[in-house]
């Protein structure tokens, strides 16, 4: 299991004809599979959504801004900078370091630009959850519960388009000439 959101990988054409000249030649009725993979179901998707190194990385911070807080009082600072501020400065930060983190992990066959979409909506849901400093003020823990529970189970919702191999032939020109499939030849005798 990956750490991203896998993409369903149709079967390629060579295989498909593999299968088919095999299921001729056996004589076997019905139909075969050529391999092809059904990449991740809900619950993968649901899990695989949250952002959770971003969101480690987010509670660290926050909980150094919030022993600020707690030190400075109202008008608590750092380096002369409100903490308010600097934690929604965090915030973002949090937000930018998500898509940029999905493409860094990503692998081949996983739907990294859909993961970054989705995982970037849902950190901040997340952070308001783990009480970001930046919620402080608008913070209720039963409302951020109902919003993150709500959100992942509606993100679970959210999969990822298999690749389109015809749309990817055709943007690729081809090179040599095509070859006569083998299952023509199969069936022309």
């Amino acid at each position: 299991m990956g750490r991203l959101v896998r993409k369903p990988q149709p079967a390629g054409r060579d295989a498909q004809i593999a299968k088919l000249e095999e299921a001729l030649q056996s004589g076997s009725p019905g139909i075969l599979s050529a391999n092809a993979e059904a990449g991740d179901g809900y619950l993968e998707r649901m899990v695989k959504y949250v952002p959770a190194e971003i969101i480690a990385f987010s509670m660290v911070i926050n909980a150094i801004l919030d022993q600020a807080m707690k030190s400075g009082g109202a008008n608590a600072a750092m380096a002369g900078i409100p903490v308010p501020v600097v934690a929604a400065g965090a915030l973002v930060v949090g937000c930018l370091l998500t898509p940029l983190f999905c493409w860094y992990v990503r692998r081949e066959g996983d739907a990294w630009t859909v993961n970054a979409a989705v995982s970037t909506v849902a950190f901040p849901f997340w952070a308001y959850l783990m009480g970001a400093v930046a919620f402080a003020d608008h913070h209720d823990g039963n409302l951020a519960a109902i919003l993150v529970m709500s959100f992942t189970v509606v993100s679970g919702l959210v999969a990822p388009r298999p690749d389109n191999p015809k749309a990817e032939e055709q943007a690729q020109p081809e090179l040599a000439p095509r070859e006569t499939p083998r299952l023509v030849n199969a069936l022309a005798g």
